[in-house]
Parts: structure tokens; sequence; C-alpha cells
């Protein structure tokens, strides 16, 4: 069956991860283009994944470059927004895999209620304006309450993603002193996630292009 609108696909999993892993609450999905619930890409183990990946996950050599799933830790601010189109034009190619991956707070107990119905409309409309964008690449929106470092890295490798994109903010002018907790929360998805791992911040109009750090370097400069 077709889709008409933007209300025609559901791109959802809805998912509660408790404090000792467990998934509760009512789940369901739509995989843009696929029937039959989630296929698997990049079966190598993490690292074998990463050390045969290019920077924005194609294979090296010469052979045939494999579907990938990037995942992209999107809330409603517009530094998220800017990494999830990023990631959309610069890493998620033809029949891959877009996850957009939206974490609750444990202590949110209103989900059911008002907040619900925000977190879904806020990744639906991610989700729906990545499928205009790029239709070529498949599309889901998870919503999963809980730690949000925890979460994103138990779901990284849960779902074997070959590819984490993250936003990241304007540097604290006291960074030599402390860090932000969204400054930390990018460091250690960085170091601990078992994927290849970009943080990524627009620059200013002024400016252009994107700063991107990874585990290997730090606010490399990328003018596209």
């Amino acid at each position: 069956m077709g889709s008409n609108g933007g209300h025609g696909e559901s791109f959802f999993r809805l998912l509660s991860v408790g404090g000792g892993g467990g998934e509760g609450w009512h789940s369901y999905r739509h995989s843009s283009s696929t029937e039959g619930g989630s296929r698997r890409w990049g079966r190598k183990s993490p690292r074998d994944r990463e050390e045969a990946t290019g920077w924005w996950g194609e294979s090296g050599g010469g052979g045939m470059v494999s579907k990938k799933r990037v995942m992209v830790v999107i809330d409603s601010s517009a530094r998220a927004k800017h990494a999830m189109m990023w990631a959309l034009t610069h890493v998620a190619n033809k029949g891959d895999l877009l996850t957009l991956l939206y974490v609750v707070p444990p202590d949110h107990h209103h989900l059911r209620g008002g907040g619900e119905d925000d977190a879904t409309n806020l990744a639906n409309s991610l989700a729906t304006l990545c499928k205009a964008c790029k239709p070529e690449v498949e599309v889901e929106a998870l919503i999963i309450q809980g730690a949000k470092l925890a979460t994103v890295l138990s779901q990284v490798k849960k779902l074997e993603a070959s590819v984490l994109v993250l936003s990241q903010c304007k540097p604290s002018p006291f960074c030599c002193m402390l860090r932000s907790s969204s400054e930390e929360f990018v460091e250690q998805c960085i170091s601990k996630a078992d994927c290849l791992t970009l943080a990524v911040r627009k620059q200013s109009r002024g400016v252009g292009g994107y700063l991107i750090s990874t585990r290997w370097q730090k606010n490399f400069w990328l003018l596209a």
C-alpha cells in the first residue's frame, strides 16, 4: 500500500530501556521501503567494520559497497537537525538505513501522555524530512527511555550500526577547567561506541562548513 503524504508512513519503534537493559512499552516499526522488519547491515565485528570503512562508511578497496546502518542521535535542538542532515547528505547512500534515535530521560514520567506525542511528533517530522530529501535511503525512528549514554552505546551494538553521528555544541569558554554534560556525552560516545563515531557542528554563516570530530582528530573543518 502506498503512503499519502507525511501521515501515510510510520517510522517508529517505541521502546523503553529499564535499569536492567530490558525493553518495555508497546513497540511498532515501519522501515520506509522494506517489509518484514529490520534487516542487518555489516555482519563483521564492530572493530573490523570500523577498520574496513572510510570516514563515511564506504568500503575500502575495489569490492562492492555493502549497505550500512547510519545512526543519528536526535533531539529538538537546531544543531541535532544540522547533524542529521549532514549524515543524510554525506554519510547515507542509496539503500542504507538511517536510524534516528531519540532518548528520553529515565525520570520522564509523563511519556505516555503529552510527552509521548511530543517525542513522536518530533521524530516523525525529522524522519519525514529525511525521506523527502533522500527517498533512496531507508529511514526509521527509535524513541527509547533510558540513560542517554548507555542507551546509545547499547543500541549501536544491538543494531550493528556502522556509523554513529552526533551533534556537538560550541565548546564552553571554560573548557580547560570543566566540560558540559553535552561535551562529556560526545567524548564518551566517540571513545566507547563500537563503530565509527562522528561528532558534527555546523559553522556560523560567516565561516561556513562543518567541524567534524572523531576518535583520531578534533574539529576537522569540512567545507561542504
